[in-house]
């Protein structure tokens, strides 16, 4: 049984995000979405509440989990059994940016790093951008999956 890591902050999860975990999943017999608590950071959701809005979206797919990454994203992957970690691109930016880290967590795990190229008619939906819309009172939930906006919404104060 081959398991991919699909890790990030997620904070909060778009549909980018699942598009990403939907393919990997069609690549490997498990994919383990593994949400990170990333300290250099301010994370708007707290961990528990990206777990549960994950879960919710995610729930409709066989052979996806989602866990809490609390330390090296190489120990979680060894601890996992996973034989990849698995990233969803935009653009070359993304690249420059993940080049690093892959090469890295091959170093401390000789796990490889598979780039998987976001759809391009979600390509200008990040996380950040999200939040920034939401905390404007700009629509969201075209960009996120459902109960996602919610979460977002109350950990802004309220609705908007």
């Amino acid at each position: 049984m081959t398991i991919a890591v699909c890790p990030g902050s997620f904070d909060p999860l778009t549909l980018g995000h699942v598009d990403v975990v939907r393919r990997a999943r069609s690549m490997f017999d498990e994919v383990v979405v593994g949400i990170a608590r990333n300290s250099s950071k301010h994370a708007l959701l707290d961990v528990a509440a990206r777990v549960e809005v994950a879960r919710a979206a995610l729930a409709d797919l066989d052979g996806v989990r989602v866990e809490v990454v609390d330390g090296l994203l190489a120990d979680f992957v060894r601890d996992v059994g996973a034989s990849a970690i698995v990233k969803g691109l935009r653009g070359g930016a993304d690249f420059d940016a993940e080049l690093p880290m892959a090469l890295m967590n091959r170093h401390l795990t000789d796990v490889e790093t598979v780039f998987v190229v976001g759809d391009p008619a979600l390509a200008h939906i990040a996380s950040s951008l999200v939040k920034d819309v939401a905390r404007f009172g700009g629509p969201i939930d075209d960009l996120v999956p459902g109960g996602v906006a919610v979460a977002v919404r109350e950990a802004l104060g309220g609705a908007r």
